[in-house]
């Protein structure tokens, strides 16, 4: 008998080697039988058999205008002058005239104050006054009479200086007495309360029938002046010689004030002036800005975005910011020449805002550059020109993924 015990165990492996062989070349025939019968453009640059194809990108053109290179800040709207309107005399509030929110004008009738107490101090300073002056006038009377009688000898010398003493007595008492009657009038005066400065009135703080004393510190309202308005902001220490030049030369800067999103506009105004020295913990210096604010757009204490425009560069070359790429060799962006053929450009971004980037060199006006759809761009591969509104949903996803990276690329930057 044959011993196949030793030969049958090296059969059954090589039998399974060779039907695992046959599927793997089954599957792959199958595989290559059907994938191109699937749409075109499903497969278009991403199977492992399909032809890589054109790529949808949105392009746009390099420009040539003017470029305003501003430096952006944060900053703090500020009122010139804020008063807190306080009563001067004591009393009771008997009439308020004006609303919460009210413009006013310096010298405008606010409140007043029970005034009856301040007539009668007057009338009674008025009195004394009077009588002080009858006295006087008896006094000099009699002070004349005895030049005379001294002129003939009839008097002693004493009782004419005596007379003479009264004389000056009374000249006193009557000064102290006039301003006993100005100081009468003057808290008559302030039982009205007026608007010291122009602005806008606040909410109201005290109500008809309270008892105000000159000491309260709950003030009646509060005024604030808000045209014209300030803005408060910081610049780093380096943004520092182009302001101070633009100033040497006695070019006004124009400023801008932006809300907090930066969507809306909200006032445009002037530099006014910078602090005198360098904040050490920050490394930033203080600036203020002028706006008109005609429009009552800001608002103190309120939060803004500032633009600060040093310089203006007529006839500069201008891509958009989204078209700008980062690598590890630097700046760069996606030319398409006339045969849809892409090419990397290096490009030296000289400076940049939210939407457009001054180039210094790289590009030329009229080329076209890559705005989305660089994800998969390669240098010298094809591009296919497609609007926004005519992608179809899986390009315009692959489209939208180029622009976010160009987005990374441009926060990157500002970072660094």
């Amino acid at each position: 008998m044959p011993d196949i015990s030793s030969s049958s165990p090296s059969r059954k492996p090589s039998r399974q080697w060779l039907i695992g062989l046959v599927l793997l070349a089954v599957l792959g025939v199958l595989l290559w039988w059907f994938w191109p019968s699937a749409p075109k453009s499903q497969h278009m640059g991403r199977g492992p058999f399909g032809d890589m194809g054109p790529v949808p990108v949105r392009l746009a053109t390099v420009e040539q205008g003017d470029f305003a290179i501003t430096l952006k800040a944060l900053g703090t709207v500020t009122a010139y002058n804020t008063v807190n309107v306080r009563s001067r005399v004591d009393g009771e509030l008997v009439k308020v005239l004006f609303e919460e929110g009210q413009k006013v004008k310096a010298g405008d009738l606010l409140a007043v104050i029970d005034p009856r107490s301040y007539q009668v101090a007057l009338q009674q300073a008025q009195g004394a006054l009077q009588e002080n002056q009858a006295q006087l006038q008896n006094a000099e009377l009699d002070l004349a009479r005895y030049k005379g009688l001294y002129a003939q000898d009839s008097i002693a010398k004493q009782t004419l200086d005596t007379q003479q003493a009264l004389v000056n007595q009374y000249r006193g008492s009557l000064k102290s007495n006039q301003a006993d009657v100005a100081t009468a009038k003057l808290n008559l005066d302030f039982t009205q309360i007026r608007a010291p400065i122009s602005g806008r009135l606040g909410l109201r703080q005290l109500d008809i029938g309270n008892l105000v004393r000159s000491g309260d510190t709950t003030p009646l309202v509060v005024i604030t002046q808000t045209e014209p308005i300030s803005v408060i902001f910081t610049l780093p220490e380096g943004d520092l010689p182009a302001v101070l030049q633009r100033r040497r030369d006695g070019i006004s800067l124009a400023v801008e004030a932006w809300d907090r999103g930066e969507i809306l506009k909200l006032a445009t105004g002037t530099l006014e002036s910078l602090d005198n020295q360098i904040d050490t913990a920050t490394g930033t210096v203080k600036l203020k800005a002028r706006f008109d604010n005609a429009e009552q757009m800001l608002f103190p204490n309120q939060f803004v975005n500032v633009r600060l425009r040093v310089d203006n560069r007529p006839g500069a070359t201008i891509v958009p910011s989204a078209a700008v790429q980062f690598g590890n060799q630097g700046t760069f962006v996606y030319v398409v020449d006339a045969e849809s053929k892409v090419s990397i450009r290096p490009v030296v971004i000289a400076a940049s805002d939210a939407e457009r980037s001054l180039v210094s060199s790289g590009v030329e006006p009229g080329e076209r550059v890559v705005l989305e759809g660089t994800d998969r761009l390669r240098d010298g591969g094809k591009v296919e020109v497609i609007e926004r509104s005519n992608l179809p949903a899986g390009d315009a996803s692959q489209v939208e993924q180029g622009a976010k990276h160009s987005a990374q690329g441009r926060a990157a930057r500002k970072d660094a």
